[in-house]
């Protein structure tokens, strides 16, 4: 089905360009008898095609989903990513795709201004005559996949330098990697909102404009600290001020860091213009007991399920499906 009479003048440069997209309307009925086609099935409006001299044949083609297509309209960008080592793929500011080349048995024609058929049933058309010059053209296009954003990498890129606290030597030395969210962007194959959502995940803090995880031993000592004053002011687990959290406490470790051991331990809310804290028991069981497994090589488990009790704060339980997965990833650690 033919949706509108289309003559392509020239399918290369000619020395006359200009004249060889000058077809006159007889011209074209004569084509059309020529192709054996009736007129009448066909609209009325002619497009008369001819390449320009200078059509770029090396374009790249992107087939968009109406939703990306939408975000591009509004403003918004497209991100290819990946090392050269990495398949490239193409991130939103929410999602990530697989870029796949797609070939295609007829040539793409890239010709700005050029009507479709709809388009041209909503005009009032009498047999025009429209010449149009080809920008470009192309034999392949490249289709989006949605896929899982890769993000093992920014672990282990987090994980080549943790932060052992203010005073560690390590901060000190200026070679030691560390990484911005522009350098994350740079290396991580996902969309900004997915790894901004993986740094959550690891519980990673943006220090001096970095991003780093906290060495489990000082975390552990942040832990001790907040557990230690609410033990000693009588608080709730439930409902531990910030304010004074961060009063009480800040002359032992950096208040940002207070507040980090917060949110990675609890769940923030407000309550009459304050800011509190509800510690999970369940968050706290756990780490105390990675903290009593990460050196341990052999361990009977009714002599660990109570020294692990009796690590925890008072009035906190203790149970095995808290260790739900760590005991596994502790392979070196063998409970019996």
């Amino acid at each position: 089905m033919v949706p509108a009479a289309s003559d392509l003048g020239s399918c290369a440069p000619s020395p006359g360009p200009r004249a060889a997209m000058r077809r006159t309307r007889e011209e074209v009925d004569a084509t059309l008898q020529i192709a054996k086609l009736d007129p009448a099935e066909l609209l009325p409006a002619v497009h008369c095609l001819a390449f320009r001299p200078e059509a770029a044949g090396d374009l790249c083609l992107l087939e968009l989903e109406p939703a990306l297509c939408q975000q591009l309209q509004a403003g918004s960008s497209l991100v290819i990513r990946g090392d050269k080592d990495e398949p490239a793929v193409l991130c939103s500011k929410d999602k990530t795709y697989d870029l796949k080349i797609a070939d295609t048995s007829n040539m793409l024609l890239v010709i700005p201004g050029c009507k479709t058929p709809d388009q041209l049933k909503m005009e009032e058309t009498h047999c025009n005559l429209t010449h149009t010059e080809i920008f470009g053209f192309s034999n392949n296009y490249w289709e989006l996949r949605r896929c899982r954003p890769k993000l093992k990498k920014l672990k282990r890129l987090l994980m080549e330098n943790t932060y052992e606290g203010p005073d560690s030597q390590k901060e000190k030395d200026s070679n030691c990697s560390k990484y911005t969210t522009e350098d994350l962007l740079d290396q991580i194959q996902a969309s900004e909102e997915e790894i901004m959502a993986r740094l959550q995940v690891l519980n990673a803090c943006e220090i001096g404009g970095y991003w780093r995880i906290l060495e489990f031993d000082y975390e552990m000592k942040l832990l001790t600290h907040v557990t230690q004053l609410v033990d000693s002011e009588s608080w709730s687990f439930s409902k531990v001020p910030l304010s004074i959290s961060l009063q009480e406490l800040g002359p032992l470790e950096p208040e940002e860091m207070i507040e980090h051991c917060l949110k990675c331990y609890g769940r923030k809310y407000i309550e009459e213009g304050e800011v509190y804290f509800e510690l999970s028991a369940d968050k706290i069981c756990r780490a105390t007991a990675q903290m009593l497994l990460q050196n341990a090589v052999k361990f009977n488990l009714a002599e660990f399920q109570e020294v692990w009790q009796q690590s925890v704060p008072e009035g906190m339980i203790t149970r095995l499906d808290q260790l739900k997965g760590e005991v596994d990833r502790r392979r070196h650690c063998s409970i019996y």
